[in-house]
């Protein structure tokens, strides 16, 4: 389990910390942090245990109107405050010395005009954009900036850039732009969202969870790991992923994206995305289990 992760979103919940943290898990990560008081904490408690630390971007949730770095944004100022958010973020970061930091990629997410996408979860208008508004080539062109620009401030600040999937349109799962950039700029990463691409597969009729995991997992540095149920609606969103969750009653296949990724790429770190305070201590205990027989035995 030395490649487990558990997440602190909002502040460093000790209850959550000690019922949990293993003590041979690779680390924590921590998102949109209140006050600094918990900074502080998490600093301290990763010193004293010897575990890594990695930041879902931002770490600090004061005066922002969206979570996400609006680094694709067809507005040339957002993009530069984007770029600006994320530097300022990283001078701060110098005081925790982060593994990764992540970021949610493509943001703006950029929609395929024909799915219904009212059930996926945005803040604001802002957040995305439609296809038929945002060319292949401009996608391409600024994502080569923003691989160029994450690679300089990783050697700079001593991270791994990490890019997680958002929503995925084709320009993403049908050609090889994101490949290419991948292998170009090897110091950057991404990660694979089981909740998201469960959801998506079940939304979007051009799109297969199961390809582009195994078109992406050899690139990923980290799987956020839960399970999501979706039949005439959603529901039970980041619930623990366990055994009994069977994909015909709506549920993800979680064994199947775990196997297609541990032969893709056995070093993947799991964060456990879930909300344990939905099961009990024995279940939350089975679910550590399972995972671990999967990719590690």
């Amino acid at each position: 389990m030395n490649n487990f992760m558990i997440g602190q979103y909002g502040s460093f919940d000790y209850s959550k910390f000690n019922r949990d943290f293993k003590d041979d898990f690779f680390g924590i990560e921590a998102c949109l942090f209140a006050q600094e008081k918990d900074t502080l904490n998490l600093i301290k408690e990763s010193q004293e245990k010897g575990f890594q630390i990695g930041i879902h971007f931002p770490l600090r949730s004061e005066n922002i109107k969206v979570r996400d770095a609006l680094f694709l944004s067809q507005n040339k100022k957002t993009r530069e405050e984007a770029y600006k958010w994320i530097q300022n973020e990283m001078e701060y970061l110098t005081l925790v010395k982060p593994a990764y930091v992540l970021f949610h990629y493509p943001k703006p997410v950029i929609l395929d005009d024909r799915v219904d996408w009212s059930n996926w979860r945005f803040t604001d208008l802002s957040e995305f954009v439609y296809e038929s508004k945002y060319s292949f080539n401009e996608l391409n062109e600024q994502s080569e900036q923003l691989f160029e620009w994450l690679s300089q401030k990783s050697e700079q600040f001593n991270f791994t850039p990490v890019l997680e999937f958002d929503g995925i349109n084709q320009y993403v799962y049908n050609t090889d732009f994101l490949i290419e950039l991948l292998e170009k700029y090897n110091n950057v990463k991404c990660c694979l969202d089981t909740g998201r691409l469960h959801l998506q597969d079940k939304l979007d009729p051009n799109f297969d969870a199961k390809s582009t995991i195994k078109k992406y997992a050899r690139f990923a540095e980290l799987i956020h790991l839960w399970n999501v149920q979706v039949n005439e609606q959603v529901v039970h969103s980041h619930f623990p992923v366990l055994p009994e969750l069977k994909p015909e009653d709506g549920w993800a296949p979680i064994e199947d994206y775990l196997r297609i990724i541990k032969q893709e790429n056995k070093n993947v770190k799991i964060l456990f995305e879930h909300r344990s305070d939905l099961i009990s201590d024995e279940d939350l205990e089975r679910c550590y289990l399972w995972v671990d027989d999967i990719l590690n035995h």
